[in-house]
């Protein structure tokens, strides 16, 4: 059990710091797509690249927290993860997707609230396992 928790623990941080990179990114982007032409620099194909890792955002998050809902029992981690997911997904997939500034709002406010739906999933998790031996002696 104590691998599976150890697990666990390891895919939350990796959805919390992908969340966390990825709401940086979503509000940095408009500012480097703006300057990019001044240096030179053209982007072309991202937008496949952003819809793959909302998609990669999804099956991590509702897995980790699928996984510390059943050791914590809690579903605050939840009411964080799912306006974050419809935010990223109206962002990628909806009619927001021409990667304008509400664009980048809307995704960054999204990360943002899936970095957090990591992160209390994961001090839920660790909260349950440190309160395990307590319950088991009582």
């Amino acid at each position: 059990m104590a691998s599976s928790s150890h697990r666990l623990h390891n895919a939350d941080r990796v959805g919390f710091a992908a969340s966390f990179l990825c709401a940086i990114h979503c509000a940095l982007w408009p500012w480097l797509l703006a300057l990019a032409p001044a240096f030179g620099l053209e982007f072309s194909g991202w937008v496949d690249v952003d819809q793959a890792f909302v998609v990669f955002a999804t099956l991590l998050g509702v897995s980790t927290l699928s996984l510390g809902w059943r050791r914590h029992r809690a579903f605050r981690a939840w009411a964080l993860l799912l306006p974050g997911l419809a935010l990223v997904w109206a962002g990628s997939f909806g009619p927001l997707h021409d990667h304008d500034l509400l664009h980048a709002a809307v995704m960054t406010a999204g990360g943002g609230l899936l970095a957090l739906a990591h992160l209390l999933n994961l001090r839920l998790t660790h909260l349950a396992a440190a309160a395990e031996p307590v319950a088991a002696a009582g």
